[in-house]
């Protein structure tokens, strides 16, 4: 487990950094970005028509680039910040980041591991639950007022005792089944390889996992590696009985043909976190009573944003330091 402080302060430049700024890129916790304009004197780069003119002016000074994984870095940006040596992300998630090209240039970039995998498998849990149970489904049916009216709500289906699989067993997936076997779950996965002295069975294409399983729960890293890993084959032997469950990346998952599959009667529900086009959700989605919606909010409790704020201010305050990084990102 990584160890965070519960503050950070700045650091005076080394003679390597001399002259180099911060940068922030896109949106970030309230607190994160005033403390990179109080404390380090973080330059914000603007979106629209004034980008260009900013680049020109700035660019060259910059040394740090502060983003999430819902903005990053990518190549052009990277080309345009010449002396550019980290690029430090707020989130665990980073495909948003040409990692790639960031390597090649020498730019080592990090995420904030460890310190939101329980929150994001508590709520993975909470998805499971609501999506299976129709928990959502039923309060909304309570606060319409039509219980009176129309007397009780469809039977569902039962937690525990189901079989489930996880795509991605990593720390989140790891959690995840942690918690689920309290529920007498049957556990297995899929990971590009298989993890020796696993006590869960392992599967070696996800559509293989999917036709074995009531639950398919996405906690697989996003980027090109993972894109619509979960395709229309996968959601198809998952089957009309099954559920999808998703706390990773929307990229991951053919989100059109499980539009499909859930309109026909051929997935029984799904419960999301993630989707492909944020924060832009499908109206058809909106529309269908046997999701469960929800923001991107894994990893959004008090305490986990405080320690993720708290690591990536340790990556930059390293990185100024001595051009190294606590967590860094590795291929």
């Amino acid at each position: 487990m990584v160890t965070v402080s519960s503050q950070s302060s700045s650091v005076s430049q080394p003679d390597s950094q001399q002259g180099g700024r911060v940068l922030r890129v896109g949106p970030l916790k309230p607190s994160l970005m005033d403390t990179l304009v109080t404390e380090y004197d973080a330059l914000e780069l603007p979106e629209g028509d004034g980008r260009d003119e900013f680049l020109e002016a700035h660019g060259e000074s910059v040394t740090a680039v502060v983003t999430s994984g819902r903005t990053g870095v990518d190549a052009a940006l990277m080309e345009r910040l010449p002396q550019l040596g980290a690029v430090v992300n707020f989130g665990v998630g980073y495909d948003t980041t040409d990692v790639d090209a960031a390597a090649d240039r020498g730019i080592a970039v990090s995420n904030t591991p460890d310190v939101l995998t329980d929150c994001v498998a508590d709520l993975a849990v909470g998805l499971v639950i609501d999506t299976m149970r129709g928990l959502s489904s039923a309060e909304r049916f309570v606060r319409s007022g039509r219980w009176p009216a129309e007397g009780n709500t469809p039977l569902t289906r039962q937690v525990t005792g189901k079989r489930v699989g996880i795509i991605g067993l990593g720390r989140i997936g790891s959690a995840i089944a942690d918690r689920l076997n309290g529920f007498r779950c049957e556990i297995s996965y899929h990971n590009r390889n298989e993890i020796d002295g696993s006590p869960y069975t392992y599967a070696a294409s996800p559509q293989a996992l999917a036709g074995g399983v009531d639950v398919l729960i996405i906690a697989a890293s996003g980027g090109s590696g993972t894109a619509q890993l979960v395709d229309r084959s996968v959601l198809e032997a998952l089957g009309p009985q099954g559920y999808l469950i998703n706390v990773a990346r929307g990229s991951v998952v053919d989100e059109e043909a499980m539009i499909e599959l859930l309109a026909a009667g051929q997935l029984a529900g799904a419960g999301l976190d993630v989707f492909a086009h944020e924060p832009n959700v499908p109206d058809a989605l909106l529309a269908m009573g046997n999701v469960v919606l929800l923001p991107h909010v894994g990893s959004g409790t008090v305490e986990t944003r405080a320690a993720m704020e708290a690591l990536t201010l340790e990556n930059l305050d390293r990185f100024l330091a001595d051009g190294t990084l606590v967590t860094p990102v590795t291929q």
